[in-house]
């Protein structure tokens, strides 16, 4: 129980990983770039974006400052990703950032105090902050995918209509303790 915390948080960053990984796989680098306002972001340029936020978070970040100096978060709002290899490259290396520092946590780790532009966090609060803004944007990333392909789209979740069924093959299982996550 003592690292059920960190176990749980571990997980929830590996769940949206997947649902992004699946969102990029479902689309062209055509649609990946498309924006549907002039102020509006593309899912190439969220990727840009959360890549950008983890490696200037996770870098150091038990003993630097989590907005370096050499993160450009302007430029991160524009796209210039040359294929979907890129894009995946990027995405890859923000998330591979993120679980190098994760990983290796214990629940001794967790009342140490970190950084954020000189606001302190104790870990387990940049923890939960990072998951919330990287769920937010994945959820964006998504909800784009979803527009995009419209009646194509292939859900990630519960599909509608699907619910009762969901549940009863849910219900005639033994009850047990394991992360939502492990059945997917």
């Amino acid at each position: 129980m003592e690292n059920s915390y960190l176990t749980s948080a571990i997980k929830q960053f590996e769940y949206y990983k997947s649902l992004g990984d699946k969102t990029i796989d479902r689309l062209t680098i055509e649609e990946l770039k498309k924006e549907f306002a002039e102020s509006s972001n593309s899912v190439a340029i969220i990727v840009k974006h959360l890549a950008g936020n983890m490696l200037s978070r996770w870098t150091n970040f038990l003993t630097e400052d989590g907005e370096k100096d050499w993160r450009n978060r302007d430029e991160e709002f524009i796209d210039d990703f040359k294929s979907k290899e890129e894009l995946l490259d990027a995405w890859n290396k923000g998330w591979k950032c993120l679980f190098n520092a994760v990983l290796p946590l214990t629940s001794a780790d967790l009342d140490t105090d970190i950084y954020i532009r000189n606001q302190g966090h104790s870990v387990t609060e940049a923890i939960n902050r990072q998951m919330m803004h990287y769920a937010y944007h994945v959820g964006q990333m998504v909800l784009i995918g979803k527009l995009i392909k419209g009646n194509n789209w292939q859900t990630l979740s519960i599909a509608k209509g699907q619910s009762k069924t969901y549940n009863k093959d849910k219900f005639k299982k033994d009850k047990s303790r394991k992360h939502f996550t492990d059945d997917l």
